[in-house]
């Protein structure tokens, strides 16, 4: 079976992956078909780069995403992209279909920051307040 998965590179405490297309059997870094793009998590937001083109062939020959892969391609539109081309749509509407997700993936990346800055001052407020009546009591 064939499977695009992660392949670590980087620095100790600074991962960096490569996206690629490798046989299942073969180890984490081990020999790979193909390299599709890569993916750093250390940028705010994560830098993701994956030739489409070349993920949706390995896709329509058979090839099995991991969950973290899936979740890359469908940030970076590839699976929509897919999905498009199956409805045979144009291409002048297929780009601007996917100008509009990427900017809707962009929001939604921001707005959970804020959600989750927020979510974590309302839990050292809480900590702080039980602290002061637990002093009080």
């Amino acid at each position: 079976m064939v499977k695009i998965r992660l392949r670590r590179k980087g620095k100790r405490h600074y991962p960096v992956y490569d996206i690629v297309v490798v046989d299942a059997r073969v180890k984490r870094d081990g020999k790979f078909i193909e390299r599709l793009g890569f993916y750093n998590p250390n940028t705010q937001p994560s830098t993701i780069q994956v030739d489409s083109d070349r993920a949706i062939y390995w896709l329509n020959q058979g090839a099995q995403p991991t969950d973290v892969v899936r979740n890359l391609l469908s940030y970076e539109g590839v699976l929509l992209k897919r999905h498009l081309q199956f409805k045979n749509k144009t291409a002048e509407e297929i780009e601007e279909i996917l100008r509009k997700h990427k900017e809707i993936v962009l929001a939604r990346y921001w707005r959970r920051k804020e959600l989750r800055k927020k979510r974590e001052e309302n839990k050292k407020k809480a900590e702080a307040k039980e602290e002061q009546e637990a002093q009080t009591a």
